[in-house]
């Protein structure tokens, strides 16, 4: 029998010729750009970069869609967003080096590409603009003895701040407060500043205007932009399915902007039809309706497709011109140039080792319905099935759904980060693993979080419509009915206890654990690893792959 050879479409051919225009004979630098740096306005470039002598290598690979499952969605988004990308180096005359997935001689590392690379291009240097993660700077860092080659390491220009900035604030700080660092960022920026140097509308957080459950007709909430996937996309979805079948998540209903064009129009559409209500329902949870009136933008930000200056200068606009109210533009804004630049700071900050802490010593793998989406739990089976179906999940269905799940039922930390780093389209580490091992499981021992954010079922009741018709009960604890949620909240506070004693902020659910009888304690033990057992959940000594 013959063998079968997989088609190659005329549109994927065309690609390749367009991408590899003939390069110079002697590569005095080799820039080598990573999947989530598409910087569309060539920033470092400009300044850098020479055209007639220097090229940039691109390069698909299996093992950074496989170092952790990674989502047939989120793959499909970087290998489609780095041909664009470019595609549109190519058309200002930048030579590109790109290597796709199906190349014959792809070594399907990106060690492998760039040494594969030196030694046919024989370039004088390389440089490279800071990665997300500490494993591929450590792997660019080695290539400077190991290849013999000079490296420059530049910094990304598309942050508010650098590692060594927020290093200079960290350092000699007790606790790193997130709160004060944005104060620091808005003075700093002059962003929502009042004429008397004060925070405008008197305070400098809304939070308690925010954070509504949703009332309102679940049909008249927006919908999304629709972005039709072109020639590339569906070219790049076909060998993903060719290739990459066996990665989780489905790829049905590819919506994400892998374009600079297509991520302006999510961007327009949210400060049109979401920004206004993003404060007040920016925590409600509404059964089918995954978007509510979330912004989208983290991931075509994350690729650098968008900058967060023009994102933040374009809220803070909808302001001025009545727009937007102010709890709404400042709880979006807080999100961008705090919370992100803080959380990405503490990523730098803490060191390569971060990843390893697991201050709570929680050890059981993580339940198999967070890759299939099976559950009996009503608000577990919709987190995970958007997350499934679409790559995303909105903030509080990551730390009060699916993340509270995972520490309260004690998981291995490192298992649930994993899981978020490839199931999630906006995922790069820097951003990833400090909302997941420190905000979401507590694992860092309280560098992101001063408290474990641990909620019963009464909590997700009040956040929207989630435990309606759900057949646990939220306020139940034992029995057959009792929420699992709810379950583990006591017993994760059993567990803790000596942990906790001296955090004030625990001070009340632990008087209120010390109330109950001590056969009552005992029993939710008990409770709680039978659930455990019911979902096939181990101890375990290391994080495994699923």
């Amino acid at each position: 029998m013959s063998a079968v050879v997989p088609r190659v479409s005329k549109h994927r051919a065309a690609f390749g010729r367009r991408l590899n225009p003939p390069l110079p004979q002697t590569v005095r630098t080799l820039w080598v750009v990573f999947g989530d740096q598409l910087d569309p306005r060539f920033s470092v470039f400009r300044k850098h970069f020479d055209k007639a002598h220097d090229a940039v290598l691109m390069a698909e690979v299996d093992e950074e869609s496989r170092h952790v499952a990674s989502h047939v969605q989120r793959t499909t988004l970087f290998l489609s967003a780095m041909r664009h990308y470019a595609e549109s180096l190519s058309a200002r005359d930048v030579r590109v080096r790109y290597v796709t997935l199906d190349n014959a001689d792809n070594t399907q590392s990106l060690d492998g590409e760039v040494r594969r690379a030196v030694g046919e291009l024989r370039p004088e240097r390389l440089a490279v603009i800071r990665p997300g993660e500490w494993r591929i700077v450590t792997m660019v860092e080695a290539w400077r003895e190991s290849l013999q080659l000079p490296l420059t390491m530049h910094e990304d220009p598309h942050f508010l701040t650098t590692p060594a900035e927020f290093g200079e604030w960290a350092t000699g700080r007790r606790t790193m407060v997130m709160e004060h660092f944005y104060r620091v960022m808005r003075r700093r920026l002059e962003i929502l500043i009042a004429p008397d140097g004060g925070p405008e509308g008197g305070r400098w957080n809304f939070d308690a205007d925010n954070r509504k459950g949703y009332k309102g007709d679940r049909d008249t909430l927006p919908p999304r932009v629709r972005h039709e996937p072109d020639d590339i996309t569906r070219d790049v979805m076909a060998m993903v399915r060719e290739r990459l079948g066996d990665l989780p998540g489905r790829l049905d209903d590819f919506n994400w902007p892998v374009t600079r064009e297509q991520a302006l129009a999510e961007l327009r559409d949210f400060i049109t039809h979401r920004l206004a209500h993003f404060g007040d329902y920016q925590d409600a949870m509404v059964v089918g309706r995954p978007w509510m009136y979330h912004s989208l933008l983290s991931a075509p930000m994350n690729l650098k497709l968008l900058d967060p200056r023009e994102i933040v200068t374009l809220a803070v606009e909808a302001y001025r011109r009545g727009v937007a109210p102010l709890n709404a533009v400042e709880g979006f804004v807080r999100q961008i140039i705090g919370w992100r630049e803080f959380i990405r700071g503490v990523y730098w900050h803490e060191g390569a080792g971060y990843g390893a802490r697991n201050a709570l010593g929680q050890t059981h793998s993580l339940p198999s319905m967070y890759w299939t989406g099976t559950s009996e739990m009503q608000c577990m089976r919709e987190s995970l099935g958007e997350v499934l179906s679409n790559g995303f999940g909105h903030h509080i269905q990551r730390l009060m759904v699916t993340g509270n799940f995972a520490m309260m039922a004690g998981v291995h930390p490192r298992e649930i980060s994993d899981w978020y780093l490839g199931m999630y389209v906006d995922a790069i580490d820097w951003a990833s693993l400090p909302n997941t091992l420190g905000m979401s499981q507590h694992a860092d021992g309280g560098v992101v979080g001063t408290k474990p954010y641990a909620a019963s079922g009464r909590y997700i009741d009040r956040q929207g419509d989630y435990c309606t018709g759900c057949r646990f009960s939220p306020g139940v604890r034992l029995g057959d009915d009792a929420c699992p949620f709810t379950t583990f909240y006591w017993d994760f506070l059993l567990r803790h206890r000596a942990t906790f004693a001296r955090n004030h902020r625990m001070a009340m659910p632990l008087k209120n654990l010390d109330a109950m009888s001590d056969q009552e304690r005992t029993a939710i033990a008990a409770r709680a690893n039978a659930v455990r057992d019911s979902l096939g959940m181990r101890p375990m000594a290391a994080p495994t792959s699923p």
